[in-house]
């Protein structure tokens, strides 16, 4: 099985960037997508393969948002965290037989820090449904979360200690999150390679100087390691931001 993961950072202008390109030379079975900044009805998405369609819609207009494509229908879908009253649209939970898929945009602290203690707490409440899931099936994990867990994740460290999406609290709640039973894929068949980034600055020539970025991710449950084929961070695909990161697993669901 093989699946996809990319935070486009507006669907409607990575269509205009090649996103149908990609998304057929792909050719995954399950294609999810952050921040897709889109209202109901604002866009038609039309593939030459028959899949599923499943899309949580922040309320503010141009914000946020998560989708998933799937050639698998899923036995049920879940829209936010139970009782979720974010109206965000930053989870989509796809319940299949043998695991369950939660595509998620975890919430940015802001550049002043201002969201930090919202976002902590939204941590905690993220991993308490995860691991709640997770006793019950196998769980993948992928999208935007919105932090560089080790210094190795990221090309200017030292420099950037104590900024958005890399202070101390929050890879400390990405510890937290792998030790409470997950794995980071990438990491886990990679554990010394550098310079691998999935987000770059719309700076000048930051892209192609690679200072980048690792922020996206699929994790999964670690009775699925045996499972696990490749981990891979497509930084040759343009269109968004952030590159897609892809996930094969020797996991078959009807």
């Amino acid at each position: 099985m093989k699946l996809v993961s990319w935070n486009v950072n507006g669907l409607r202008a990575c269509v205009n960037k090649g996103f149908y390109d990609y998304f057929k030379a792909a050719d995954a079975d399950i294609f999810c997508v952050q921040e897709s900044k889109l209202q109901q009805d604002q866009i038609c998405m039309e593939f030459e393969q028959e899949y599923y369609q499943y899309w949580n819609y922040a309320l503010k207009k141009g914000y946020s948002g998560t989708a998933v494509f799937t050639r698998i229908k899923p036995l049920s879908v879940r829209y936010g965290l139970e009782e979720d009253e974010e109206n965000e649209g930053r989870i989509l939970t796809l319940e299949f037989d043998t695991f369950y898929l939660v595509n998620v945009y975890v919430p940015n602290a802001r550049r002043d820090l201002s969201r930090l203690e919202l976002r902590l707490e939204w941590e905690d409440r993220f991993r308490i449904y995860i691991t709640q899931l997770d006793e019950r099936k196998s769980v993948i994990i992928c999208g935007d979360l919105n932090v560089a867990h080790q210094e190795i994740d990221i090309k200017n460290a030292k420099s950037n200690h104590g900024n958005s999406g890399f202070t101390a609290e929050e890879r400390g709640k990405m510890t937290e999150l792998l030790e409470s039973g997950f794995i980071d894929t990438f990491r886990h068949l990679y554990p010394d390679r550098t310079d691998a980034y999935s987000w770059w600055s719309f700076m000048p020539k930051v892209r192609e100087r690679n200072i980048g970025w690792r922020i996206d991710y699929f994790l999964i449950s670690e009775r699925l390691a045996p499972l696990l084929q490749e981990a891979a961070i497509e930084a040759h695909i343009i269109g968004s931001d952030h590159c897609p990161v892809t996930l094969a697993i020797d996991l078959v669901s009807k």
